[in-house]
């Protein structure tokens, strides 16, 4: 993902904190709905989340057109399929910002496909094919623990722990996992369009469905960091920010207010733009966008330090027990 800011295409800006009296007004108009029966939603094991990482960092960086990549492109559809979803592969091609062509795999794998609400989870699982952000082999590719493993693996683990429940929620879910999301030029790179997010642009343009649509959807990037800060994003804020609220609200009800901090930040291109502006679903970013100065994103994003060292299982937990919750209280 790259900041919208550097290509003269801010569609928000960044704000302060959000007043505590909108967030007080925002807790009551969802405690004034009317009440639905309580489901009980499955418990989130973040040790298994956590394996789903190492599997997919086992196989090696993830760049499109390499056999790590097609390789742990059949692990995903096979784990899926083994969970009891309903899998499918959209392969395309995508002309990278240096006119590379890549050939590219976005896995769609659908729970409960007879229901008609539909819940939409995303992350991007392919990885970035050079290390421009680190200050040694800069043109190496990078394992991204975080940067694509562990948004894929937390959606892993809902996915088996919803199928394996005995209740099941009152909406589908759709789990879309996006490929070609890291190709993006590097920072040295003098090009106008760096061509970040292809594989969610095709998505978007030539859905795997005719006339897919999601009620919401949720997008998951760098979501297993130590201590990880997820920000009130900007382009989320734009497009959905009534299930922003939804998702915050949830997750300090549930204790876990220091990762998903009341804080408007900057709109970001993430794999959640094209699914706002072209496929017309309204969806979020669950986005670690730092609090230090020193840096944007987390600590190691685009070096070779995003490896198995980074991820934290408590902030795994955090985030995949929230979103069961939000699931389950559709």
């Amino acid at each position: 993902m790259i900041v919208l800011g550097r290509m003269l295409m801010v569609l928000w800006i960044c704000t302060s904190f959000i007043s505590c009296g909108a967030d007080k007004k925002d807790e009551t108009k969802e405690n004034s709905k009317p009440a639905k029966e309580a489901l009980t939603p499955p418990t989130f094991n973040s040790d298994s989340s956590y394996h789903y990482i190492e599997q997919q960092l086992a196989f090696g960086p993830r760049v499109p057109n390499t056999s790590p990549h097609a390789q742990c492109a059949q692990y995903l559809q096979d784990e899926l399929k083994r969970f009891g979803c309903e899998v499918m592969v959209q392969e395309f091609e995508a002309t990278a910002w240096n006119n590379t062509t890549l050939n590219g795999k976005n896995i769609i794998a659908s729970l409960w496909p007879e229901k008609k609400k539909r819940i939409m989870l995303a992350a991007h699982w392919d990885t970035r094919p050079y290390a421009d952000r680190d200050s040694v082999d800069k043109d190496s590719p990078i394992l991204g623990a975080n940067d694509g493993a562990s948004g894929v693996a937390v959606l892993m683990e809902m996915a088996r722990v919803m199928l394996q429940h005995d209740t099941i929620p009152r909406v589908g879910v759709d789990l879309v996992l996006f490929d070609v999301e890291d190709y993006g030029a590097p920072e040295s790179a003098e090009v106008n369009d760096r061509k970040f997010c292809l594989g969610s642009e095709y998505w978007s343009n030539n859905k795997h469905q005719k006339n897919y649509h999601a009620y919401y959807g949720i997008l998951l990037d760098m979501v297993g960091a130590k201590d990880a800060t997820f920000t009130m994003e900007g382009n989320s804020m734009e497009f959905a920010p009534k299930i922003v609220r939804k998702v915050w609200n949830k997750a300090k009800n549930l204790g876990y207010k220091n990762y998903f901090l009341r804080k408007k930040t900057m709109g970001i291109l993430d794999d959640h733009y094209y699914v706002n502006t072209v496929a017309r679903i309204p969806m979020i970013d669950i986005i670690h966008h730092s609090q230090s100065k020193e840096h944007l994103f987390f600590q190691h994003w685009h070096t070779h330090r995003d490896d198995i060292h980074c991820i934290d299982k408590n902030t795994l937990q955090a985030v995949g027990e929230t979103l069961l919750h939000v699931l389950y209280e559709e």
